[in-house]
């Protein structure tokens, strides 16, 4: 350690937190500790390890300084953003990049030099009169191939005592890695502050530096924006994925029962918000790893994967004991909990949005003391818990988490699933031909359609590749490419299926019952051991009748007509043709560097259409694609 270092240091910690960076031996994360503590100029610094004992000092202080509130359940506690401090903040999260860098018409991006130059005028004595938090973590399980080691500075309790809940302590990791350069960094300051949240909302920054491995966090408390290690790591992570050869994907990992109940299948899942991804992972009887990210690598010729995370920072709006009821047991018993944005009713009980209780009549949410017709400072009535409140729990307090979450080598996937939101084209599920099949007809073709509740305006189809397009820090192109070949020498490569939950009839009913994408779970379980068979169709292959019938009796007691089963699994060819016109011309206009087999793929996929349609009309049976 420098001697500079050694003086600042001296200034700020104790001498036991001195002891404790001493024994990292790592000189850059000594400069950067240095850096931000001469910049931010706190008044102390804690170095938290692994120890029990830290993470519950942290705990504490957040309730000491007002950041958390205790609620009536033992470990449960309430945090609550500022009123314009609700979600993550796209038009202020931004790529710092050199001007020669180029990652897409799409993606927001400053100058990297300028960028620096801001955040670091913010972060300028941002800190004075708090205590600096020095956390480290490890993104995936420790000791493992997967482990990404990464240090969190912050000022905020609220933020610091999050990551202790999702991610696990990587303190020792730190020491084991010596001198290494590969690990990421993230500071963040809270900033100006009313009433123990973030205020000044019109100089919020979140800054990704792509070359240093770095994220840059100011005015903001909201998890999304100051939880450095989810979604701001992925984006480094991506990259980092890309440089290396394996990828960093928005998906969940769980463990489905074979028809026995004794063998266990693992699938990852990559869904678009409100298309039902948690709602899959955590599906009754079945075993749940993780619900949102997902390193995947190819060892020994064999695709495995690990949860990056230890917990969830889940929305809360319709967690209810019917839909749930995992999750619901975990939140309404004692354990520890972070609820935020809710309500905290006169009794300290958490409420928030489809709860499944009869509404409540007063309270105290994010928006203050809160009643019926509450109108917010932009004169906007204010519902009594935020659509975008939160839980943040630990995995290994829900009944249904699988032994294998802290598992170094992962788990080998078996399939991958891709799901949408498209109320007229896609059946409910369908496997692709093969790996490279799935990942170009399906994977990187995914469309959401929105929904009157979030834009006002229903049925608008949103592009989404691998549903990940948001957090995405390469260029498309290479990013499809990468998902290729990422089974280069896999003998057997995951089955890829595509799943839609939305399909609706002329009259505009759902054609799904919410249940029923537990058969569609259970049939790709099967699939992936030669226990069910198939139909090929122009898009891929799709269920038998007879196997579907056997399906929703055993796992749904319920009987499953033949014209159910035609009416959801029919092709609709127009719907299909159209679906790749809108599909190629995005290609065509906003993705510079669209691979050649993409779109080779897409044409091969409307010529099989196209014939189908000459020999059997626009909408055809599945029994009579079964004849041949």
């Amino acid at each position: 350690m420098k001697d500079e270092h050694i003086k600042l240091f001296k200034k700020k910690c104790s001498n036991e937190h001195l002891e404790r960076l001493k024994t990292i031996k790592n000189d850059k994360v000594y400069d950067f500790i240095a850096k931000y503590a001469e910049l931010c100029n706190p008044d102390s610094i804690f170095v938290r390890t692994d120890s029990p004992e830290d993470a519950v000092y942290i705990r504490k202080k957040s309730l000491k300084n007002g950041e958390e509130k205790a609620l009536k359940t033992k470990g449960h506690t309430v945090h609550f953003d500022g009123y314009y401090d609700q979600g993550r903040d796209k038009f202020s999260t931004k790529y710092l990049l050199r001007q020669d860098e180029v990652l897409g018409s799409d993606i927001e991006s400053i100058d990297r030099e300028v960028g620096i130059k801001e955040v670091h005028a913010l972060y300028k004595d941002s800190m004075v009169g708090r205590e600096m938090y020095v956390c480290f973590f490890c993104l995936g399980p420790t000791d493992s191939i997967f482990s990404i080691p990464a240090v969190q500075i912050t000022d905020s309790c609220y933020v610091a005592h999050s990551e202790d809940l999702l991610y696990r302590s990587g303190y020792e990791e730190f020491r084991k890695i010596g001198n290494s350069e590969r690990f990421f960094r993230f500071v963040h300051s809270a900033g100006v502050m009313e009433n123990n949240v973030s205020s000044d909302v019109y100089n919020r920054r979140v800054y990704i530096d792509l070359a240093e491995e770095m994220v840059y966090s100011m005015n903001t408390q909201y998890a999304g924006n100051t939880v450095g290690l989810k979604k701001l790591a992925m984006r480094l992570a991506i990259k980092k994925a890309s440089e290396e050869g394996w990828l960093t994907e928005h998906m969940f990992i769980m463990g489905v029962y074979g028809p026995d109940d004794k063998r266990l299948t693992y699938f990852t899942g990559s869904f678009p918000s409100a298309c039902g991804k948690t709602a899959t992972a955590m599906l009754e009887g079945e075993k749940i790893i993780g619900d949102d990210i997902a390193y995947l690598r190819n060892i020994d010729g064999k695709i495995r994967t690990v949860n990056v995370e230890r917990g969830i920072f889940g929305i809360i709006q319709d967690v209810n004991e019917k839909n749930d009821p995992k999750i619901f047991k975990a939140l309404t018993t004692p354990g520890e909990v972070i609820f935020s944005n809710i309500l905290v009713t006169s009794e300290n009980n958490p409420r928030w949005l489809g709860d499944g209780r009869p509404a409540p009549e007063e309270g105290v949410n994010f928006a203050g003391k809160w009643f019926p017709g509450k109108k917010g400072p932009d004169d906007r009535e204010v519902l009594f818990a935020h659509k975008n409140a939160r839980y943040t729990i630990k995995l290994s307090d829900l009944d249904n988490c699988d032994t294998n979450l802290e598992n170094k080598d992962g788990v080998l996937v078996s399939g991958v699933i891709y799901g949408g939101r498209d109320s007229d084209t896609s059946v409910p599920v369908c496997q692709s031909f093969s790996w490279e099949h799935g990942i170009l007809a399906q994977a990187a073709t995914i469309e959401s359609e929105t929904t009157a509740a979030t834009l006002g305006q229903e049925g608008i189809r949103k592009f989404n590749l691998m549903a990940n397009l948001d957090f995405l820090s390469i260029p498309i192109g290479r990013y499809i490419q990468n998902n290729l070949e990422i089974v280069k020498d896999v003998k057997n490569p995951p089955l890829v299926f595509h799943v839609n939950y939305f399909l609706r009839n002329k009259e505009g009913k759902y054609l799904n019952g919410i249940k029923d994408k537990h058969v569609w779970v259970k049939w790709m379980e099967m699939r992936v051991h030669g226990e069910a068979g198939e139909i090929k169709t122009p898009v891929g292959l799709i269920p038998i009748y007879e196997d579907l019938t056997v399906l929703f009796k055993k796992i749904l007691n319920a009987s499953y007509t033949k014209e159910q089963y035609e009416e959801q699994f029919k092709i609709r060819i127009s719907e299909n043709l159209a679906k790749i016109e809108r599909i190629k011309n995005i290609y065509h206009t906003k993705v510079f560097d669209t691979p050649h087999i993409l779109m080779k793929t897409l044409d091969a996929q409307k010529m099989r259409l196209e014939k189908c349609r000459e020999k059997h009309g626009d909408y055809v049976s599945p029994f009579v694609l079964e004849k041949g």
